[in-house]
């Protein structure tokens, strides 16, 4: 199968380095530039770890960015809404197909994306035209995307684990989603919240009532629900608690066996023998989400855990890069490994 040329714009954030290591190896993948004021000038090699062919690049300003990306077959974007807010449509124009890793695209509404975001969007149409990165959802519209809006880690967990359910009309509201995430959710942010001296030994909520992954996921379901996002003192992995009322006349057993029928032929999704069975240790390192539910005949309980920076971020982008170029979806995602003994 031909090797395309692929790039990577904002390569030194955590979503960016994931991203970079996953297509230096992979076997379709010509990574062609990676882009980084932060380590502009730098070698792959001493930055990202990377051997072979990629190992050999240096890591180009961003404002190279545009120029390079043209010679793209397509270009991840791993940099802020901001960012890809003006160069996504630029790369759209020159043919280049774009994955972009923020939430600059992935909300229909303007007035909800404003609401997230604080910002006005400039290119509502381009968002309407985009399409959303959930293959479990989505897979035959990947397959011709242009434009595709990565989701969000906390959206990954939350619809993976909600979505068969809802669909098949076995839970109702309310909806609410607890989820839990490593520090390397945040970015790399050099603040005093997300230092160690802080995080260690502590569990807290944040931006309560107005993560901005919220719409994200009540757009991804077509319903409203309840989601308070926490911060783990670890650096990877999300584990999301998921609570519904079961349906009036639905079987206890309905929502596993539902779980186990929707999923039975994905390639990362797992569905486990019980709630308590999922933990992070056998997805951290890969991308795969593992996922099971329960019910006590009046109440549901589906937990799903991710890599947030894999399956939650670059892994997710590949898998959807698969599917974009006609690539195999497991191609140089296969490998990976549980970072555990």
């Amino acid at each position: 199968m031909k090797r395309l040329p692929i790039g990577i714009v904002g390569a030194s954030g955590y979503s960016g380095l994931e991203a970079t290591r996953l297509l230096a190896s992979h076997p379709f993948a010509d990574l062609c530039f990676a882009s980084s004021d932060r380590w502009k000038g730098e070698s792959l090699a001493a930055r990202a770890g990377v051997s072979g062919d990629a190992a050999k690049l240096s890591y180009a300003p961003l404002e190279d960015s545009e120029r390079l990306a043209a010679e793209c077959a397509a270009v991840l974007l791993a940099t802020p809404v901001e960012v890809s807010l003006e160069l996504a449509p630029k790369l759209v124009l020159k043919g280049v197909r774009v994955i972009d890793f923020s939430g600059a695209f992935r909300l229909r509404d303007p007035a909800a994306f404003k609401k997230a975001y604080g910002l006005t969007h400039p290119a509502p149409d381009l968002a309407l035209q985009s399409v959303y990165g959930l293959p479990e959802q989505h897979r035959a519209h990947i397959r011709g995307a242009t434009l595709l809006a990565n989701p969000g880690c906390y959206a990954t967990a939350a619809a993976l684990a909600f979505l068969p359910l809802v669909r098949a009309r076995l839970v109702e509201g309310p909806l609410i989603c607890d989820a839990a995430s490593g520090v390397t959710g945040a970015g790399r942010k050099a603040t005093e919240e997300f230092s160690f001296g802080e995080i260690d030994g502590d569990f807290r909520a944040y931006r309560v009532f107005r993560h901005q992954h919220l719409p994200e996921i009540a757009q991804t379901l077509g319903v409203p629900l309840t989601f308070t996002a926490h911060l783990l003192p670890l650096r990877r992995g999300i584990l999301a608690t998921c609570y519904a009322r079961l349906a009036p006349k639905v079987d206890a057993g309905a929502p596993q066996a539902e779980l186990a029928r929707a999923y039975a032929n994905e390639p990362f999704v797992r569905v486990l023998s019980e709630p308590d069975a999922v933990g992070l240790k056998d997805v951290v390192g890969t991308n795969r989400c593992a996922v099971a539910a329960a019910s006590d005949g009046a109440t549901v309980i589906a937990i799903s855990a991710l890599d947030n920076l894999v399956k939650g971020a670059a892994g997710q982008a590949v898998q959807n890069l698969n599917l974009m170029l006609g690539w195999p979806e497991t191609a140089g995602l296969d490998a990976a490994r549980p970072f555990r003994p």
